[in-house]
């Protein structure tokens, strides 16, 4: 095969997308959401995986929770990974890392990328589908299920179990 053939090869696959986040706890046990200014809605800090810089899911993780949020926090363990097809883009291989318990002191220290966020707030478990409706709450569920379990990652697809 001929560099130039295997070029056209590559690029005539099927593409997916790619997002990280970090799921960050108090205390408590509330979960740290933040709010874009782009889009309605909560989200997890993270974004976009730059897999075309060769930037890799946990890396994409650390760098957008410190992009977002000011805090440089080295992902834990992987809570999840979801599969999320969508009817107008390609689907998205969505991950969830561990961003640990946080004391009072580093929450104190969070500073908003204001550029892209509005808000960050904690949200108790029994509220997280409120403010993450749909597969993105069934995601943040399954993360923190992990997480009391002490179990493996979860397969997700739209944010449900499978497997």
């Amino acid at each position: 095969m001929t560099t130039d053939d295997y070029a056209k090869y590559i690029a005539a696959l099927p593409r997916i997308l790619a997002g990280a986040a970090t799921l960050i706890r108090d205390g408590r046990g509330h979960v740290l959401l933040v709010q874009p200014n782009y889009r309605d809605g909560w989200a997890l800090p993270g974004g976009t995986i730059e897999s075309d810089q060769g930037e890799t899911p946990r890396q994409a993780a650390r760098r957008e929770t410190l992009e977002e949020i000011g805090l440089d926090l080295s992902p834990g363990r992987l809570l999840a990974v979801d599969w999320v097809p969508g009817p107008d883009r390609p689907p998205i291989a969505a991950y969830v890392y561990d961003g640990g318990v946080l004391t009072e002191e580093r929450l104190k220290a969070i500073r908003l990328q204001e550029e892209e966020l509005l808000d960050w707030r904690l949200v108790p478990r029994e509220e997280i589908t409120a403010y993450l409706p749909g597969r993105l709450g069934h995601r943040v569920l399954a993360a923190l299920d992990v997480l009391t379990a002490g179990a493996g990652a979860a397969e997700l697809e739209n944010g449900r179990t499978v497997g």
